[in-house]
């Protein structure tokens, strides 16, 4: 079956998919328990496994809008729930994927994911159908025993009941957030689908790491696509509670300065504002990236205060990723006049 998806005009992308044995069909073929479909802006079905405060499933397709024909590999150095990979691989756009992250629980947790998926699904169901009576309790008890032993289906269990899925670590690395007392996390059955659909996207062509983020961009080569989400701007050095280490600004500049002098190709989540209100600093004009801003509609504080602020988070593109559109630009206007010629020859 193929499925024929068009983006910057001429161009036509195909998403092909695989031949699946007969408990990954379901997910092909959309017979999946119905709370777990879920639909991007473009109406494309995408698994979402892992909840994530700051994930960027909403903007997907805004951000894919701007990526080049042909990709080698898709990397994510702060891959975090990797909505970007996801949304990419469901559409076919890379050939390969490089999930990277510092938090390594949270890569375990994708290793198992694309790899174990039924054991895991296994798993997450138990921990969650154990849990009555003083769910507090509970939670805290899980809480402890993956501080103890790091274990993926303790950690997606903490995440799809602490408050906003937020990630939070204290100064002694100990996974220290709080339960949302009003949820129980996502029904086993959802939680599957979901898992069973990342694993069909990325097994066998996902990598997963939990290394400097510096270190797995200088992996990068110009046919591949780096995207970059940091946690938090690091501008004063204060140490983001997703992890140990921060990531300082005047750093990760100087890491796509050297990106650029490589003629790497890579887009940059950054900044934003609500209205006249900016969010963090921008990328200096110097690294010479394109500013694009992206609507992410009102926010749930804004709609709360009655105020209509709509809120823009910015994209850069790089120098090198530019120059890869304009040649995928000039390569469909050719093909159509081509087209055009043979239709008049005729």
């Amino acid at each position: 079956m193929k499925r024929l998806r068009t983006s910057q005009g001429a161009r036509l992308r195909v998403w092909e998919t695989f031949r699946l044995n007969a408990e990954d069909a379901a997910w092909a073929t959309g017979n999946i328990s119905g709370a777990a479909i879920v639909f991007d802006a473009e109406g494309m079905k995408v698994p979402h496994p892992i909840p994530y405060q700051g994930s960027k499933r909403n903007l997907a397709p805004q951000i894919l809008a701007h990526f080049p024909e042909r990709i080698n590999t898709l990397i994510e150095p702060f891959a975090g729930s990797g909505a970007i990979t996801l949304a990419a691989a469901a559409r076919g756009l890379a050939d390969r994927y490089y999930l990277n992250d510092l938090n390594a629980p949270l890569v375990e947790l994708w290793r198992m994911i694309i790899e174990e998926p039924h054991q895991l699904s296994k798993q997450y169901e138990k921990i969650w159908r154990d849990q009555h009576g003083d769910r507090r309790e509970y939670y805290d008890r899980i809480r402890n025993e993956f501080n103890q032993a790091r274990r993926p289906h303790h950690f997606l269990y903490l995440l799809a009941r602490c408050v906003k899925a937020s990630i939070r670590y204290n100064s002694n690395g100990q996974f220290n957030q709080s339960p949302d007392n009003r949820r129980m996390g996502a029904l086993p059955t959802t939680m599957r689908d979901h898992i069973l659909g990342a694993s069909h996207l990325l097994k066998g062509k996902t990598k997963c790491a939990s290394e400097d983020y510096r270190t797995i961009v200088r992996r990068a080569r110009p046919e591949d696509l780096i995207y970059m989400d940091p946690p938090y701007q690091g501008v004063c050095g204060a140490r983001d509670p997703r992890y140990l280490k921060g990531v300082l600004f005047d750093e990760f500049v100087e890491a796509l300065r050297d990106l650029n002098s490589c003629d790497i190709s890579y887009i940059v989540s950054y900044d934003g504002r609500t209205g006249d209100k900016v969010h963090g600093h921008a990328l200096p004009p110097n690294l010479q990236l394109r500013h694009i801003e992206l609507d992410a509609g009102r926010s749930s504080q804004e709609t709360l205060l009655g105020r209509a602020a709509v809120t823009y988070e910015s994209l850069y593109l790089s120098p090198a990723l530019e120059e890869r559109l304009r040649t995928c630009r000039r390569h469909a206007e050719q093909k159509q006049e081509q087209l055009v010629l043979l239709e008049a020859g005729n």
